[in-house]
């Protein structure tokens, strides 16, 4: 991981901040010079996060949905960069689906993207910042979809839709908005799934591994910094490959 000062004097949120690719993009943002602030609605997850970063870098720990308060609290400023890396799975098989398994899903991948970009885009017209860059997680299962997840790549697919209509909104405001789409990283949300299943799904990954949280991060690195200022209501795709064409 190459560390360089892209994102000095940054002041970042990132959701999903106690582990898999949420913890990554903040080590990331660290090692670049950002103030991190890590929401999480494991606070022990989150603190582990935290602790980890202060051992060299800056952070403040905070919980989903008032981690951005805190953050604008703690430094009289709102996030300049956010990213929405919150997120869960409730998988079954659509003829078996429940309806609860279905709204869980729907409230906290598509319903809190939205909450926190739309709280973040607020607070950022609100004090007249010139620019912001929100990155929101979506998955390549938003786009192709995958057996058993119906529900998640409902959420997936909507996340990808809210960012483009955010990033037509926000743009006069200097504000723009991008998704990531990931494809098989190893994260803890995978770590359930059967070998079998991972050695199946490998073969259509043509650079024939499962990816990194830290490759994930990379790409929210570079669309968080003016590297990318041209760049909005875009997707890129993180997945080895899967799915070309």
């Amino acid at each position: 991981m190459a560390s360089s000062s892209r994102l000095i004097s940054r002041l970042a949120l990132v959701t999903g901040g106690g582990s898999g690719i949420g913890q990554a993009v903040c080590q990331r943002f660290a090692s670049e010079g950002a103030t991190v602030v890590v929401a999480d609605l494991n606070q022990d997850a989150a603190e582990e996060t935290v602790d980890a970063l202060q051992r060299g870098q800056k952070g403040q720990r905070g919980q989903i949905g008032q981690g951005h308060m805190a953050g604008q609290t703690r430094y009289f400023q709102p996030p300049s960069v956010c990213v929405n890396a919150a997120g869960i799975t409730q998988d079954n098989f659509l003829l078996s689906l429940e309806e609860e398994e279905f709204d869980k899903v729907i409230q906290v991948n598509l319903k809190g993207t939205f909450l926190v970009t739309q709280a973040v885009a607020q607070a950022l017209v609100a004090c007249g910042a010139s620019k912001g860059s929100i990155i929101n997680m979506g998955s390549i299962v938003g786009k192709v979809g995958n057996l058993g997840q119906a529900n998640y790549s409902a959420s997936k697919a909507g996340v990808e839709g809210l960012t483009r209509t955010a990033a037509k909104e926000l743009s006069k405001f200097g504000i723009r908005c991008n998704c990531v789409l990931p494809g098989f990283i190893t994260t803890p949300m995978t770590d359930s799934v059967p070998d079998k299943v991972i050695n199946k799904l490998l073969t259509l990954v043509p650079l024939g591994r499962m990816g990194e949280p830290a490759e994930v991060a990379d790409v929210c690195a570079f669309l968080a910094s003016d590297d990318s200022r041209y760049i909005t209501g875009t997707s890129i795709e993180v997945t080895g490959g899967l799915f070309i064409g």
